[in-house]
């Protein structure tokens, strides 16, 4: 089985301005389902510790949830 190697360390961006906006990853999962993302809470984690590679549409989901501008996913890599 190969490893995931993510090339670059935007989980904890994730978490960090999920944690900006006082959120639990239960309410970040809930609202990326009222937008048509289905998302488990344990996958969701994957994302914030790097254990899953994150898609272009969760990242632009997440943007809206965060009220933040896109680029803010990069800003510390």
């Amino acid at each position: 089985m190969q490893k995931i190697r993510p090339d670059l360390d935007i989980g904890s961006t994730i978490r960090n301005l999920r944690l900006q906006c006082n959120l639990s990853q239960d309410d970040v999962v809930r609202e990326l389902s009222l937008m048509g993302l289905t998302i488990s809470r344990s996958t969701y984690a994957k994302l914030e510790t790097n254990r899953m590679n994150i898609r272009i549409s969760e990242l632009k989901a997440l943007s809206l949830i965060f009220h933040c501008d896109f680029n803010a996913f990069f800003i510390d890599i």
